[in-house]
């Protein structure tokens, strides 16, 4: 099993609670979303209509489409209302000293 490739994207200062960053992580966009006490990592897509989501709201958890409203759960990439009902990719998130580290490759939940 091979390990995992962990990128520097950004510092803890630039995602501050309540806040979003948009990132680049190997050729792919990526949201990074401090909600819950927690840095999330997503694609920065919706399933639905392949709308950007940074300009979404965010609130416990959750990212909405500023498109048509469709939500996800940040932790699982899961859709949570229609109308869409394709997960987006989570990336895995790490912080060592003030660094933001993002997995090289997105998965989509089990």
């Amino acid at each position: 099993m091979t390990e995992k490739t962990f990128i520097a994207v950004a510092r803890l200062e630039d995602v501050p609670p309540g806040g979003k960053k948009c990132v680049t992580v190997e050729g792919q966009k990526v949201l990074l979303c401090n909600t819950k006490d927690r840095i999330f990592a997503v694609e920065n897509q919706c399933s639905h209509v392949l709308e950007p989501l940074d300009e979404g709201r965010m609130r416990s958890g959750w990212i909405a489409c500023p498109i048509h409203g469709a939500r996800f759960d940040l932790e699982t990439g899961k859709p949570l209302n229609p109308p869409a009902i394709f997960p987006i990719k989570i990336y895995e998130v790490r912080i060592e000293g003030d660094d933001i580290l993002v997995s090289s490759e997105g998965v989509f939940a089990d």
